[in-house]
């Protein structure tokens, strides 16, 4: 991959503007030969892919994602419908290839859209699997999509602390995907549009190596999004490197509007 430049990109409104800037970078670890995740930053959808499956599964599956929802930006459509449809197809696209009839073969599909829909701009995150998005506001850093795991479930039913799931055998076991036997209905987010928000999309390859806590440190030290990306990336690969590793760093200035925060789910 090319090496990472900070994006801009301004967003009129009738009452002001959306200054976004954003930046992505995606390394193949020290441990993998083949880097498997996929990455798409192009306004107005921001997304990660983590690929997964035996040979090269995991790279056809995450690149099919990643294409067929650059098809969707492309026709300037981003909604649930036309995401879940441009999955959809991805799943046919994998399941073409002879090289992806592993049943372990999949992808997870996690980011982040602008929605300028309605009376007020809205963000909608969208996950599938256990790519994350967090959100960075009012100097707090805070995770919004909730890991579609194995573990995840264990913590959701109180059988296990997240200390305890930081280093459990099934830390890797994803309980769904984009594939050839997984369905391709994301969970959504909306939130409200912040004035100084600040998002971080990333594949578990950064978490595995990198805490909240750290996640929130680098975002600190750099206002920047391709400084603040770098530097965790380079801290991951510090720490172990052990996965693919993927971020999206994405800023947000709104002007001339309130600023009030409020998130709740949406439907398709």
């Amino acid at each position: 991959m090319p090496e990472a430049a900070t994006q801009t990109h301004t967003v009129p409104l009738p009452d002001g503007a959306i200054e976004l800037q954003w930046s992505a970078v995606t390394h193949r670890g020290r441990r993998r030969d083949v880097n498997q995740d996929a990455v798409l930053a192009e306004y107005p959808l921001f997304v990660v892919a983590d690929g997964m499956g035996g040979h090269i599964g995991g790279e056809i599956a995450s690149a099919s994602a990643v294409d067929r929802l650059r098809t969707v930006v492309e026709k300037g459509d981003v909604t649930p419908k036309t995401i879940e449809r441009a999955l959809a197809r991805a799943v046919t696209d994998i399941a073409s290839h002879p090289e992806t009839t592993d049943e372990g073969t999949g992808t997870t599909v996690t980011g982040v859209y602008l929605d300028l829909t309605g009376d007020e701009p809205t963000w909608v995150t969208l996950n599938i699997g256990d790519s994350r998005v967090y959100l960075f506001r009012d100097g707090g850093l805070a995770q919004v999509t909730t890991d579609h795991s194995v573990v995840q479930e264990l913590i959701s039913a109180g059988r296990l602390t997240p200390e305890e799931a930081e280093n459990h055998p099934y830390g890797n076991v994803i309980t769904r995907a984009v594939g050839p036997s997984d369905g391709v209905s994301p969970d959504y987010v909306r939130l409200e549009v912040v004035d100084g928000d600040r998002f971080v999309i990333c594949s578990d390859g950064l978490t595995k190596e990198l805490t909240d806590y750290g996640i929130l440190h680098f975002l600190l030290q750099h206002d920047d999004p391709t400084e603040a990306a770098a530097a965790m990336l380079e801290a991951a690969l510090e720490n172990g490197g052990r996965d693919n590793i993927t971020i999206i760093v994405l800023n947000a200035h709104r002007t001339g509007a309130a600023d009030d925060a409020a998130s709740s789910p949406i439907g398709d």
